[in-house]
């Protein structure tokens, strides 16, 4: 720009430290705010800059020490001239200062060097969860280092097929470029332990329980040394005799499988997960087990199991029971007798009932996920993972990663060759994950590398139909649902057949249900998982959940708050000129902008979990559940005056429609919720993702 003769030279930073004025910096700073508006003026953003130049010059006796301002002083300067001159720059610019200065102080507070420019509330969880600290607590590495050690770990899993170290150096800068630019994330283990000395990577594991003493204990162990290096494990207490039945070493009676789960919920409890967040855990009960009535009804007291989430699981037969108002038999799994006859609707109404009182339990339909056993010939998936995403076989374990959809839309349109580029370095990722994960247990390391699975899912997917201007309950967002997973599941098995061409089919592979094909890398390749602490990194929407608040107060740090606002609907009200203080400050109390005077499109767009009905957070299950290997986790969220009978709708539904599971959450009915809306404020914790109001998924 052309260079004009000014009184002021220098300008002091907040360091205090001075440097030399350059009024360059103020010209591209009102560039990146017209860039945004899409507006891109290089005249006018000249002419604004020497405006701010003369109010500088105007005011040159007034700055702190001897005509030198400071950074600050200069910004207010930008931000008068701006409102002076464009209203909608104005609020674009101040917008993004105040966010800044909110960042600055968690960095400042918590001493971290934010050489990535992150929002507060993800610099938080950085500081909480993620970022390596010394035995002081001393945070010791930046987010770009976090990555560095992520990335450099990983490729060198690229070794064992004959990489040089040029071609595993530029592995790891596409996956830390990948990673910086938040367009993909692998599950939080992987973040905290790669490139450590516990370098456990895996967020999902299952494990096995036998009706014995030995094997509940052994299994205890085994899931306290997972838990404590950060993974999330899931158990099905079938096998365990009921409540009641004879112990015959003892003469005794057997305690039966929900007193079991209450002592893992207190070793859970005990350890805390990894060292950076409470343990996760799923408890699943067969349908036909005898103690699946006490097992449906074991959260109803609040303050216990509050470390597991649990799910009975449906078989095909229990549900056509319940269609046609049939008994269906409880039967002893210690000797397969039937113990009694139920009337299989009244126990379905019991499980709608007790998740409507608790949001326990879900349902996960089993028939439906052996359907889709890729490995059938070692035996019955029984249970899934925590969030239910992730069915496996026991001892089995999946690293998770998810592509951050909102990256990869510009100008209302999705750049698909973008998406596939994220994707074959996605799976070429997870894969590598296998190879370098340092396994808890000998016999997890030997079935996961048999069968190499793993879940590439994705987050943002709400955000990615606003930007599209499709409303999240419409007909359109289900056909986009399937072709965008469509397009990721089938372009994800082309990168694992590449990945098996020059490496090798997984061991299992020629007794799999894949053995007609040419090779594949990796058993299972697709999953959908909730992404909570993730996508608060990456600053997208959760998984594939509607947006449950458009705005909402945060608490940040020792009761410091702040306005969250969606980014996208915030951009969208400013280049309509729409953004006003009174509309934020009415929507807060709420969450939704329904009831406010918008035009009718935006509020199309910017639906909430609460203004869709039910049957359509199921439908989008369906849709991604049609092309997902392994399994889709999502949250029905309902409204706090809903009913058992919607429930019941909810769960038939799912079923119908070919959903693999199904969890349900209605607003209020547990005792701890990570976001709250009321008549005055919608008020979220710092752990609130985006997604549902109940806290499921840490990962």
């Amino acid at each position: 720009m052309e260079k004009k003769l000014v009184k002021i030279n220098l300008v002091k930073k907040r360091d205090s430290g001075v440097v030399s004025f350059n009024a360059s910096k103020i010209n591209s700073a009102i560039l990146k705010a017209m860039k945004i508006l899409d507006m891109e003026d290089e005249k006018k953003s000249e002419e604004l800059t020497q405006k701010v130049v003369a109010e500088l010059n105007k005011n040159f006796k007034n700055f702190n020490i001897k005509g030198i301002p400071s950074i600050e002083e200069i910004q207010d300067s930008v931000e008068k001239v701006l409102e002076q001159h464009d209203e909608r720059l104005f609020k674009i610019y101040s917008l993004y200062r105040r966010s800044r200065h909110h960042a600055r102080e968690i960095r400042e507070f918590f001493k971290i060097n934010d050489d990535l420019k992150f929002t507060a509330n993800a610099l938080k969880v950085l500081e909480e969860r993620y970022l390596l600290k010394d035995e002081d607590g001393k945070i010791i590495e930046t987010p770009t280092e976090m990555f560095w050690r992520v990335a450099n770990a990983i490729a060198r899993a690229d070794k064992n097929y004959n990489k040089n170290d040029e071609e595993i150096k530029l592995t790891a800068l596409r996956f830390f470029n990948m990673m910086k630019n938040l367009e993909f994330l692998p599950n939080s283990p992987a973040l905290f332990n790669a490139g450590t000395e516990i370098n456990q990577l895996a967020a999902c594991f299952v494990l096995d329980i036998e009706d014995s003493l030995k094997s509940i204990f052994t299994t205890l162990k085994n899931s306290a040394i997972i838990l404590q290096t950060g993974g999330g494990v899931g158990f099905n207490f079938s096998k365990l005799r009921p409540h009641g039945d004879i112990v015959k070493s003892t003469h005794g009676t057997a305690s039966g499988p929900v007193s079991f789960m209450k002592i893992f919920d207190v070793t859970t409890d005990v350890i805390k997960a990894g060292g950076k967040r409470r343990g996760a855990c799923m408890a699943i009960l067969n349908c036909s087990h005898p103690d699946i009535e006490l097992f449906i009804h074991s959260k109803e007291n609040k303050k216990e199991l509050s470390n597991f989430n649990i799910s009975a699981a449906v078989t095909d037969e229990f549900m056509n029971c319940v269609k046609s108002n049939r008994e269906f038999s409880l039967i002893n799994p210690r000797n397969q007798k039937i113990v009694k006859k139920v009337k299989a609707g009244k126990l379905f109404e019991d499980i709608c009932n007790a998740a409507w009182i608790s949001g326990d339990p879900g349902l996960i339909f089993i028939d439906r996920i052996n359907k889709d056993n890729p490995t059938a010939f070692l035996g019955k998936i029984e249970s899934t993972n925590p969030c239910s995403e992730q069915p496996l076989l026991p001892f089995e374990s999946c690293v998770l990663g998810s592509i951050n959809l909102n990256k990869i839309a510009e100008n209302n349109k999705i750049d698909w060759d973008k998406l596939k580029d994220i994707i074959y370095l996605g799976v070429h990722f997870l894969d590598n994950c296998i190879d370098a994960n340092r396994y808890p247990i000998e016999e997890i390391e030997r079935i996961t590398r048999a069968n190499r699975k793993i879940g590439l899912g994705i987050m943002g997917f709400a955000d990615l139909l606003t930007k599209l201007k499709i409303p999240y309950n419409s007909e359109k967002a289900l056909n986009l649902a399937e072709k965008l997973m469509s397009f990721i599941n089938k372009e994800a098995r082309n990168a694992s057949v590449k990945l098996a061409e020059e490496r090798y089919s997984f061991p299992n592979f020629s007794k799999s249900i894949w053995n007609k094909t040419t090779c594949l890398r990796n058993a299972s390749i697709t999953t959908i998982a909730p992404t909570g602490s993730i996508s608060i990194i990456a600053g997208c929407s959760s998984g594939i959940e509607p947006l449950f608040a458009i705005a909402y107060i945060r608490e940040i740090m020792e009761g410091k708050k702040l306005v969250e606002i969606n980014k996208n609907f915030q951009l969208d009200v400013i280049k309509r000129n729409l953004y006003k203080d009174k509309i934020i400050r009415e929507i807060i109390k709420t969450g939704s902008i329904q009831n406010t005077n918008l035009p009718e499109d935006i509020k199309k767009s910017y639906v909430c979990a609460f203004d869709i009905l039910p049957e359509w957070h199921v439908k989008m299950q369906a849709a991604f559940q049609k092309h997902v290997d392994s399994a889709v986790s999502k949250t029905v969220n309902l409204p706090e005056n809903s009913t058992t009978d919607d429930i019941k709708k909810v769960y038939m539904l799912a079923w119908k429609l070919g959903c693999k599971g199904i969890t349900v959450y209605r607003y209020g009915s547990k005792p701890q919720q990570v976001l709250y809306i009321g008549k005055k404020t919608a008020e979220a914790s710092p752990h609130y993702s985006g997604g549902s109001a109940c806290s499921v998924c840490s990962f």
